[in-house]
C-alpha cells in the first residue's frame, strides 16, 4: 500500500521504533521522542507488532469496513438491468426513487455512465479481402463561396443567399451549390474526389467511369458498387451504364445510412480536413485545395482502420504475396 505523504515514519522507522523498545530497552516515551511521534503514535505500533508481527507494521486502508449507506448489491444489478434497456439516469433514479447523483455515480463506477451501444445489438462491421471488390460511392453537396468566406467563419448568415427571379418569375438562388462526389475502395479506404455542378444520373455515370480509370491506374478491378437510394443511382440511365461496365450494383435499405458507412466516414473527414479545414476566398480556392488534400490522404494519412497505416500502403501490403509493405 502506498505510503501516506505525511507519515512520520516509513516501515523501516517503525521497525527501528520497536526494537529499541523489545530489544534495546528502551521505554515507549523514550523510543517516541527519539522517532519524533507521540507516545500513543508509538504505542500502536508496538501493540500491533505484538499482536501481528512484521506484519502489523504496515499501512492499512482508512476505508471503513462497513458503510451504512453503501446501495446494496442486488439494488446495484437492478440498476445495470435498467441501464441495459437504455434508460438515462434520470430515469432510472425516478423509477427507483433514488437521487439522480447516486444513480450517476454508480453507472459511471460499473462502467456503464455512457449509453453508446449499451443494449442495443452488436455492430456487423465487414471489410472485403480484395481492392475493388466493392466501392462506396455518395454526393456531398457544399455552398458555393462567394466574396469571402462563409458564415462558419464570419458568423453573418444571409451575405451568401441572395435571390432573384428568372424569366419564368420563379425565385433562384444567385449563388447556389456544388456537389461532392466521393468513392472509395471498401479493402484499402482508396479515395478518389471530384467537386460537379450536380447530382444527376449523366453526371454521376461520367463520376463513375472516370473513378474507374483511376482505380484501374492502381491495378485495381472494380467488381462492385454501392450507393443510397438517391434519384441518380435509380435511375434507368445510371443502371445501363452499370451493366455495360460489368459492374453490380448494391443499394443500401431505406434509412440504413450506416451500410454505406465507409462513405459517411469519409466525407466527415473530408470536411473536416479540407472544406471547413481552413479559410477560402472562393469555392475556386477551395477546390484547388482538393487534390493536395486527397494525395495526403490516401498517400500519408495513418488510417485507424487500416492498423495506422495510409490507404495506399494498405493496398501495397495486399497486392504483396508475403503480406509485407513499404
Amino acid at each position: 500500500m502506498k505510503l501516506h505523504a505525511n507519515a512520520r515514519l516509513s516501515v523501516k522507522g517503525r521497525e527501528l521504533l520497536v526494537d529499541r523498545v523489545e530489544n534495546a530497552g528502551w521505554s515507549l516515551a523514550q523510543a517516541a521522542e527519539a522517532a519524533g511521534v507521540s507516545d500513543r503514535t508509538a504505542g500502536k505500533w508496538v501493540g500491533r507488532y505484538r499482536a501481528e508481527g512484521s506484519a502489523g507494521l504496515m499501512d492499512r486502508s482508512s476505508a471503513p469496513a462497513v458503510v451504512a449507506n453503501r446501495t446494496d448489491e442486488r439494488r446495484l444489478e437492478v440498476i445495470a438491468a435498467l441501464r441495459r434497456l437504455r434508460m438515462t439516469g434520470a430515469e432510472i433514479a425516478e423509477c427507483l426513487q433514488m437521487a439522480h447523483s447516486t444513480i450517476s455515480g454508480i453507472l459511471t463506477k460499473i462502467g456503464m455512465g455512457k449509453l453508446g451501444r449499451l443494449g442495443l445489438e452488436a455492430a456487423q462491421r465487414y471489410e472485403r479481402a480484395r481492392p475493388g471488390e466493392l466501392i462506396h460511392i455518395d454526393v456531398k453537396k457544399l455552398g458555393r463561396i462567394q466574396s469571402g468566406a462563409g458564415h462558419r467563419i464570419t458568423a453573418q448568415r444571409g451575405r451568401y443567399t441572395s435571390r432573384r427571379r428568372d424569366a419564368a418569375g420563379v425565385r433562384r438562388s444567385t449563388v447556389g451549390w456544388e456537389y461532392v462526389h466521393i468513392a472509395i475502395d471498401d479493402a484499402t479506404r482508396l479515395a478518389y474526389v471530384e467537386v460537379l455542378a450536380d447530382e444527376k444520373a449523366p453526371t454521376a455515370v461520367g463520376f463513375l467511369r472516370r473513378a474507374l480509370k483511376h482505380y484501374a491506374t492502381y491495378g485495381i478491378t472494380v467488381k462492385q458498387l454501392i450507393t443510397d437510394n438517391g434519384g441518380a443511382y435509380i435511375s434507368t440511365v445510371h443502371a445501363i451504364a452499370c451493366r455495360a461496365l460489368r459492374i453490380r450494383h448494391l443499394r443500401t435499405r431505406p434509412y440504413r445510412p450506416q451500410t454505406n458507412g465507409k462513405a459517411e466516414r469519409f466525407i466527415r473527414t473530408m470536411l473536416a480536413g479540407w472544406a471547413y479545414g481552413a479559410i477560402y476566398r472562393s469555392s475556386a480556392e477551395r477546390n484547388a485545395a482538393l487534390t493536395g488534400w486527397l494525395d495526403w490522404y490516401n498517400t500519408r494519412r495513418p488510417h485507424g482502420a487500416l492498423s495506422h497505416k495510409p490507404p495506399l500502403a494498405r493496398l501495397n501490403e495486399l497486392n504483396n504475396l508475403l503480406g509485407s509493405y513499404s
